[in-house]
């Protein structure tokens, strides 16, 4: 087992734990679990109804446990009393093969054994909106093809450089 999560808690000012795990639709759940009960949830894991959180599961499932990943743990910039965690589901102490981060694992260890090396990555899109989510946030950005006009990156500069900031903080190069 890799790091002790009750202890990086004390070490980092860490006062909650965002255990999560992906859907089939790329979504993220999650459970927000005090650091006074991460020693048990970084044990035996944190248990979840895995039919509700569309993984092609029923009802009549056991409950799911996400057991946390403690090399995974990113203290949050943004809120640092908050960890975010990534889990493997684990069902009947076997995995859900088809969680999709126990898919990813098993095909790194099946390209390893390949003598193969898996890369992947995320290209995260977005656009700013308003509040009600009817317009685009920034009234003057009109043109066809705003894409990257420089003063409507600069009209949003406040939002765009803290979003980058709290990508360097957590060590992920924007470039």
């Amino acid at each position: 087992m890799g790091n002790d999560l009750a202890a990086f808690a004390k070490e980092n000012g860490v006062k909650y734990f965002m255990i999560s795990y992906t859907d089939l639709f790329g979504g993220q759940r999650a459970k927000l679990v005090p650091a006074q009960a991460i020693a048990d949830m970084q044990k035996d894991g944190a248990g979840f109804a895995g039919f509700a959180t569309w993984l092609d599961l029923t009802p009549a499932h056991p409950d799911m446990l996400a057991v946390p990943d403690p090399d995974s743990v990113i203290q949050l910039p943004w809120k640092p009393e908050v960890a975010w965690i990534a889990a493997n589901c684990i069902m009947d102490e076997k995995s859900v093969e088809q969680a999709p981060r126990n898919t990813l694992r098993r095909l790194i260890d099946e390209a390893a054994g390949d003598g193969m090396h898996v890369k992947t990555g995320v290209e995260a899109e977005f656009f700013l909106i308003s509040p009600d989510g009817k317009r685009i946030s920034d009234d003057y950005d009109t043109a066809s093809k705003p894409c990257y006009d420089q003063q409507a990156v600069m009209r949003r500069y406040d939002v765009i450089a803290e979003i980058c900031d709290h990508m360097l903080a957590l060590g992920w190069g924007p470039y």
